[in-house]
């Protein structure tokens, strides 16, 4: 049988999401568990790739077994043997023909920025930070350059392995809560570093090192080293992966009231 997965996790407890010879991957751990509670070696996949301190709100994974185990048990009993960094929020059993990552429609990321003089303490590897006053109507302007479908080549990774730089971001809204600045992006997928590679030149752009209009210049222009620099990890949430409702998972993960978790933090 096929079951889903749903999964959120600390990014700055691992090495990334996918497995690696050190062990240190939120796979790595996932599979280790999930293997004890089915008995047998299991393998997972996942919606969305996450790099090196990059969190997730609401990752969705699948694994096939042929072990019989209540629905509890692939929480609760895959709880007891991760991490204190990941957990596992819900279990679904699936049809055959589901797969985490094709059958997405959508994915949505958050980038949280604490946006004051001084650098986060209590919300340190939380939140991204910089200190400088940034004008979020000037982003704003910026933000609707990049809407819509286009070949964000200014905005991958060198390392970046896609077979297309073309990407159909669907929204980007920016929004401030006192010092906490959010970016939240959903599109069809994401290319690898493009929304910290966006938040750091939608950022030179409220700080007005750069007008608006630079954004539209340097997405037609197709050349990353035209960008603003990498911005970092910690701040970046996977927050949700739309499918379509005949598979009938649990909804996503209500990162409204995480920002207030993070604004009470703070």
């Amino acid at each position: 049988m096929r079951i889903a997965l749903g999964l959120e996790y600390d990014g700055s407890a691992f090495c990334g999401w996918q497995t690696q010879p050190a062990g240190c991957g939120v796979q790595d751990v996932l599979e280790r568990a999930l293997s004890e509670i089915a008995d047998h070696a299991v393998e997972t996949i996942c919606a969305g790739r996450t790099d090196a301190g990059v969190h997730a709100l609401s990752q969705v994974v699948h694994f096939d077994t042929g072990t019989t185990r209540r629905e509890t048990a692939w929480v609760r009993g895959v709880n007891a043997l991760l991490p204190a960094g990941a957990c596992a929020l819900w279990s679904r059993q699936v049809a055959d023909d589901f797969h985490a990552r094709f059958c997405a429609t959508s994915r949505r990321y958050v980038y949280y920025l604490l946006n004051r003089p001084q650098r986060p303490a209590l919300l340190a590897n939380r939140v991204g930070w910089f200190h400088a006053s940034l004008s979020e109507d000037a982003m704003r302007r910026a933000a609707a350059h990049l809407v819509g479908t286009h070949d964000f080549s200014a905005f991958r990774a060198a390392e970046c392995q896609a077979k297309t730089p073309v990407r159909t971001l669907r929204s980007l809204e920016i929004s401030r809560h006192d010092e906490l600045v959010r970016f939240d992006f959903v599109a069809n997928a994401f290319l690898h570093h493009m929304v910290r590679n966006l938040v750091g030149s939608l950022v030179y752009v409220g700080a007005g090192r750069q007008p608006p209009d630079w954004i539209r210049q340097v997405l037609e222009g197709r050349d990353r080293s035209k960008a603003a620099p990498t911005f970092p990890a910690a701040g970046l949430y996977f927050a949700a992966v739309e499918y379509e409702p005949r598979w009938q998972l649990p909804p996503a993960a209500d990162t409204e009231a995480y920002e207030r978790l993070l604004a009470e933090a703070d």
